[in-house]
C-alpha cells in the first residue's frame, strides 16, 4: 500500500477517535462534521443512525455511560480502495481498565471522510 494511501486512512480514523472523545456538544459536533460527510452513517450492534446529529447523539450516550473513559485505537490501521479496518478499546482514564473493545469497518468518500461506520462490539461489561 502507497504512503499517500495509508495516511488517508490513518487521518480518516484519527478522525473518528477526536469525534468520539470530544468533550461538549460544540466540540462533538465539529469533531464529527469534521469527520464524517452530511449523510454519513453510524451502525453497530446498539445502534443505526444517518447524519451529524444521529452520530453526535450516539457518541454523547456512550460517553455518560462510561464517564472518565477514552477510546482508543488499538493495532494498525488496514485498508484498500475506499474502505478500512481497525481496532479499538474503552480505557479508563483512572485505572487503564477496558471493558468495551470493538472492531470497526469505515467507508471514506474521496476527500477521506467517511460514509460509513460497521462497529463490531467484541467485548461488553455483563449488564451493558
Amino acid at each position: 500500500m502507497s504512503a499517500p494511501a495509508t495516511r488517508r486512512y490513518e487521518d480518516a480514523v484519527a478522525r473518528y477517535f477526536e469525534a468520539w472523545n470530544a468533550e461538549g456538544p460544540d466540540a462533538r459536533a465539529k469533531a464529527v462534521a469534521a469527520a464524517w460527510t452530511e449523510d454519513g452513517g453510524y451502525t453497530d450492534p446498539l445502534a443505526d443512525v444517518r447524519g451529524h446529529d444521529g452520530i453526535a447523539a450516539v457518541i454523547a450516550a456512550a460517553r455518560e455511560q462510561f464517564p472518565g473513559f477514552v477510546f482508543r485505537r488499538t493495532g494498525d490501521v488496514d485498508g484498500h480502495h475506499d474502505t478500512a479496518r481497525f481496532s479499538w478499546e474503552l480505557v479508563s482514564e483512572a485505572d487503564g481498565s477496558a471493558p468495551v473493545a470493538g472492531s470497526d469497518v469505515v467507508t471514506l468518500d474521496e476527500a477521506g471522510r467517511i460514509r460509513s461506520v460497521l462497529g463490531f462490539l467484541d467485548r461488553v461489561p455483563a449488564g451493558a
